[in-house]
C-alpha cells in the first residue's frame, strides 16, 4: 500500500474517530450544539479526504473530474459546521456574515453540478503527474471555470465572520478560544484562499489537491478545545459533587430537608431528611404529588396554590403547612422553593428545604394562650374600674322593676282593677328587665375567656356597646362621651371581645386625664373613618393636659405607667392586640389640648 493511501486513510479514520466521541455528548445533550457541528465537521473532513484521495490516485480526467465535483459537497457541509461551531462555541456575532458565505457556497454547490465538468474547471485536457511523499500523483489541468469565484467569495464573508468572532471572543476575555478556535477557523479559510485564487488567476501552477491536512489540524484543534471544555466541566463536576456533599452535611445541622424536582419528567430527588420529615423510606421512589398528599386536606389547597403562582410568575415560594403522617402524629413545617425555567420560559424545574416547625408552632400556640390569659386581667381589670358605675346602671332597672311591681300588687286589691294601667306597668317591667339583663350580657361577653374568633364586626354597633358600658361610668366623672361614626363605613375583621377591651382601655385612659381639670369642658370623643382602601381608623381624643413629650416613646411598653396606682399593662396589651388583627396603634398630642390615640384594624372581604 502506498504512503499517500495509508496518510489520507488516517486522516480519514482520525476524523471519524473525533466525531464517533464528541457526537454522543450533543445526543445526551441537546444544547451541546457545538459538539454536534464538531461532529459534523470531522465526518466532513473524511469524506474530503476520500474524495482527495480518489482525486490523488485518478487515472483518467473523468475519474479526476467526477472525485472533485463530489467533494464540494462535503465542503459546503465542513463551511457549514464550522460556521455553527463558531456562532455556539464563541458567541459570534455578525451572523449575517456566515448566512452571506453559506449562501454563496450552497449557489456554487448547484453551479458544481451544472456549469462545465465541476466547480473548478470547465474541462479538464489532461492529468499530470507530481511528486508527493515518495509516490507520484495525479493533478489536473485544464480551462478554470469563472463560477469558481462565487465559492471563493463565500470562503472570503466566512473568513471575515471567523475574524470577528475572534476579537469578540478575545475581547470578552475568553483569549484561549480566540487564538485556537477562532485563528485556527481564520487561518483555515485563508489558507483555503490562498491556494485557490493563485490557481484560478494562474498564477501558480496547479498543485496536488491538499485540504484534508488542514482539515485534519482544524479538527484537531476544535477537538482540543471542546475535550479541554469537557474537563473543566468534569472539574466542576466532581467541585459541585464537594459542594453538594457539604450543602446536604450543613441542611443536615440545620435539620432541613432538601428536594429537586423534574418538573418535565415529575422525578424528584429528595435527601434523607425529607424523607423523615414526610413519612417515607429511603428507597421509596418519589413524586410531587405524593408529597402534597401528605398534606394536611385543610391545607392542601393553599400549598397548590403556592405552587402553581410560583409556576406562573418565576419567582420563589413561601408556605408552612401541617403533615399527618402514616403513624398519626401532626407535624408543622415550613417550606421554602424556587422554580426554574427554560428558554421559553416554560417550568423546568423547582428546588428547595422544608423544616420542622412543630416546636416553634406550639411555644407561638403557647404564648397565644398566654397572651390572651393576660388579656383576659386586663378585661377584669378594667371591669374592676367601672364596676360601681356598673352596678348603679344595673340598680336603676331593677329599683324600677321594684316599684312597677309594688305598684301592681296595689293595684291588684282592688275590686275592679284597671287591667289597661297593670298592662302599661308590665311593660315598664319587661323593658327594665331587658335593659339591665343587656348590661348583664355586656359584662358577661367581656369577662368570658374564650378563643379569638377573627370575623366581620360592625364598627358602628361594637363601638355603641362599648358607650354603653361606660356612659355610667362617664357620668359619674362628668364627662361628656361622643362619638362621631359615618353610617356608610365598611366592617371590619377582629374578634369583638378584644376590640372592645382596646376601646375600653382608651376611652377610660381618656376619662383618666380628665381628672381633676375645671378650667375647660371635659370630653372624650370617638371618631370613626375610612382610611384607605383596606382599613378603618379608629381614634380616641380628650381634652386633657396630653401626653409629656418624655413619655410618648414608652407609653406602650410593659409596666411603665404614669398612674399612681396603675400596672402599665393597658396599652401594652392593647398594642398586642392590634399588631395581631393586623392593624397599628399609636398616640400623638393634639394642636390645643389634649392627646389621641389612634388604631387602625383591616376591611372585611
Amino acid at each position: 500500500m502506498s504512503l499517500v493511501t495509508v496518510v489520507w486513510s488516517m486522516i480519514a479514520a482520525a476524523c471519524l474517530t473525533l466525531a464517533a466521541v464528541h457526537l454522543p455528548v450533543w445526543w445526551r445533550n441537546r444544547e451541546a450544539r457545538a459538539s454536534l457541528a464538531f461532529a459534523i465537521a470531522a465526518v466532513s473532513s473524511a469524506a474530503i479526504a476520500y474524495f482527495e484521495l480518489h482525486m490523488l490516485k485518478a487515472q483518467t480526467p473523468h475519474e479526476f473530474a467526477a472525485a472533485l465535483r463530489w467533494a464540494h459537497v462535503p465542503v459546503v457541509f465542513l463551511l457549514l459546521a464550522l460556521a455553527a461551531f463558531a456562532y455556539h462555541y464563541l458567541d459570534a456575532g455578525w451572523r449575517w456574515l456566515a448566512i452571506g458565505g453559506i449562501a454563496l457556497r450552497l449557489v456554487s454547490l448547484v453551479l458544481n453540478f451544472t456549469t462545465g465538468v465541476n466547480l473548478n474547471y470547465l474541462e479538464i485536457t489532461r492529468l499530470s503527474s507530481l511528486p508527493l511523499l515518495g509516490e507520484q500523483v495525479s493533478v489536473a489541468e485544464g480551462v478554470i471555470n469563472p463560477a469558481m469565484a462565487v465559492g471563493q467569495l463565500g470562503v472570503v464573508l466566512l473568513s471575515v465572520f471567523f475574524a470577528a468572532a475572534a476579537i469578540k471572543s478575545w475581547r470578552q476575555g475568553r483569549r484561549a478560544g480566540a487564538v485556537f478556535v477562532g485563528g485556527s477557523l481564520t487561518f483555515f479559510t485563508g489558507a483555503a484562499l490562498a491556494r485557490g485564487l493563485p490557481v484560478y488567476w494562474h498564477l501558480v501552477p496547479p498543485s496536488p489537491n491538499m485540504l484534508s491536512p488542514l482539515c485534519l489540524v482544524i479538527v484537531a484543534v476544535m477537538g482540543y478545545s471542546l475535550s479541554a471544555d469537557l474537563l473543566r466541566a468534569n472539574r466542576l463536576v466532581v467541585e459541585l459533587s464537594e459542594r453538594e456533599r457539604e450543602a446536604e452535611l450543613a441542611a443536615d445541622a440545620a435539620n432541613l430537608g432538601t428536594w429537586t424536582r423534574d418538573i418535565v419528567r415529575d422525578k424528584l430527588v429528595a435527601s434523607r431528611k425529607l424523607r423523615e420529615l414526610f413519612g417515607f423510606s429511603a428507597t421509596e421512589r418519589l413524586n410531587a404529588e405524593q408529597l402534597v398528599q401528605r398534606v394536611h386536606v385543610d391545607d392542601r389547597a393553599a400549598f397548590r396554590d403556592r405552587l402553581s403562582q410560583a409556576a406562573r410568575r418565576r419567582g420563589d415560594y413561601q408556605s408552612e403547612f401541617r403533615l399527618v403522617l402514616p403513624d398519626g402524629p401532626l407535624r408543622w413545617i415550613a417550606a421554602h422553593g424556587r422554580v426554574d425555567f427554560d428558554a421559553r420560559n416554560r417550568p423546568l424545574r423547582s428546588c428547595g428545604a422544608c423544616i420542622d416547625i412543630t416546636d416553634r408552632k406550639e411555644a407561638e400556640q403557647e404564648m397565644l394562650r398566654l397572651r390572651q390569659d393576660i388579656a383576659h386581667v386586663g378585661r377584669v381589670s378594667v371591669m374592676g374600674q367601672i364596676s360601681s358605675a356598673l352596678a348603679h346602671e344595673i340598680n336603676q332597672p331593677l329599683g324600677a322593676i321594684l316599684r312597677n311591681a309594688e305598684a301592681a300588687a296595689l293595684f291588684m286589691q282592688h275590686e275592679s282593677p284597671d287591667l289597661h294601667e297593670i298592662t302599661a306597668i308590665l311593660e315598664d317591667i319587661r323593658k327594665d328587665d331587658q335593659r339591665a339583663s343587656e348590661v348583664i350580657d355586656r359584662i358577661r361577653a367581656l369577662l368570658r375567656r374564650e378563643e379569638v374568633a377573627m370575623t366581620k364586626l360592625n364598627v358602628r354597633s361594637v363601638l355603641g356597646d362599648v358607650a354603653t358600658l361606660l356612659r355610667p361610668d362617664a357620668a359619674a366623672r362628668h364627662v361628656g362621651l361622643e362619638l362621631k361614626v359615618p353610617a356608610d363605613l365598611p366592617a371590619v375583621r377582629g374578634d369583638q371581645v378584644q376590640v372592645q377591651q382596646v376601646l375600653l382601655n382608651l376611652i377610660l385612659n381618656g376619662m383618666d386625664s380628665l381628672e381633676g381639670l375645671v378650667e375647660r369642658p371635659r370630653a372624650v370623643t370617638v371618631t370613626a373613618r375610612r382610611d384607605g382602601p383596606a382599613s378603618v381608623e379608629i381614634s380616641v381624643s380628650d381634652s386633657g393636659r396630653g401626653i409629656d413629650a418624655g413619655h410618648v416613646d414608652r407609653i406602650f411598653e410593659p409596666f411603665f405607667t404614669t398612674k399612681a396606682k396603675g400596672i402599665g399593662m393597658g396599652l401594652s396589651i392593647s398594642r398586642g392586640i392590634i399588631e395581631a388583627h393586623g392593624g397599628r396603634l399609636w398616640a400623638e398630642n393634639n394642636a390645643d389640648v389634649g392627646a389621641t390615640f389612634r388604631f387602625t384594624l383591616p376591611v372585611a372581604v
